[in-house]
């Protein structure tokens, strides 16, 4: 009897597929970069995603390949990735939507790999990658129904999951988007489901009037529908579990590149890509350092600072 039950037990048990593990036994984050675009110290995808992954290099148990430009040079190397990550300008140039990307985003989800996309990436229009950033994470920016003002949100009550390990209440400058076009029924307000999904809204921050009232990046606006929602709280950061066994989040900071520079700020995305690839986040989260040098380095070439 007592056989039979650890044999019950042992398959019962979530089980790290084959497909998750390097050769070393280890497990797999794609984090890819976008191209360049933006004035200086904006949008430095390659150079932000290089802190990050130097930030992880020593997180046992976890390997970080960086993709550049967009895309991996050899998509062999999602065979046995856990998580993708995209850094990149969105829209319709959106790198998970060129080509046949959504098709192998679409395959590595349905095997339960994890997915991110962070600022400019969590954009796609509603026809061309709207349906599939609903199903991989939960919801996407869509122009002219989110919004995308330069501004402070205070980040005071930070709801209690892995992400946020280790990351005090902070504020900070940056292009932060919200009424972002969430699964229905998923809000700011708190966790919730919908069709074997679980929602969970990681940073939080009510807008003032100000804000909402514009003038946003582009278009200036404002829109009608978000001044109508005055005092309402938005999700600037959210992750989800999926049906399908996979992770997935977006991030919708990173604009400014100094940012990589607030610990809190780091730590908060250094959790995530963690998280998302079903690692076991540090109690006090991921640690990491960066010096002011560190954010000069490997900057796109962008003609003079301004």
């Amino acid at each position: 009897m007592k056989k039979l039950l650890l044999c019950l037990l042992v398959f019962a048990a979530p089980a790290m597929p084959v497909w998750s593990l390097t050769p070393e036994g280890k497990r797999k984050l794609v984090l890819i970069a976008g191209q360049p675009s933006h004035p200086p110290l904006m949008h430095e995808f390659r150079a932000g995603s290089l802190l990050l992954q130097k930030a992880l290099a020593a997180t046992p148990g976890l390997v970080v390949e960086l993709g550049e430009m967009g895309w991996v040079k050899d998509e062999a190397v999602f065979k046995d990735a856990d998580a993708v990550v995209i850094y990149a300008d969105g829209g319709p140039g959106n790198p998970a939507v060129q080509g046949n990307h959504a098709e192998t985003l679409e395959a590595l989800a349905a095997r339960g790999c994890g997915l991110g996309f962070m600022h400019y990436g969590v954009e796609v229009l509603a026809d061309k990658g709207g349906a599939e950033f609903l199903k991989w994470i939960g919801g996407h920016y869509e122009n002219a129904f989110s919004c995308n003002p330069i501004w402070e949100p205070k980040f005071d009550s930070l709801p209690v999951h892995p992400v946020t390990r280790g990351v005090s209440p902070f504020t900070i400058k940056d292009e932060w988007y919200f009424n972002m076009r969430f699964v229905p029924g998923f809000t700011a307000d708190g966790p919730s489901g919908k069709d074997g999904m679980k929602f969970i809204p990681l940073l939080v921050a009510r807008p003032p009037d100000d804000v909402r009232d514009g003038p946003y990046v582009y278009p200036a606006g404002p829109y009608p529908h978000i001044m109508a929602a005055n005092g309402r709280p938005e999700a600037m950061m959210w992750c989800v579990e999926r049906p399908d066994g996979g992770r997935g989040f977006g991030f919708t900071g990173g604009h400014f590149h100094l940012n990589w520079g607030n610990p809190d700020f780091r730590r908060t995305v250094l959790n995530a890509l963690v998280w998302v690839t079903k690692m076991e986040v540090p109690e006090g989260g991921i640690a990491s350092r960066v010096e002011e040098e560190d954010l000069q380095k490997n900057l796109d070439p962008k003609g003079p600072k301004k």
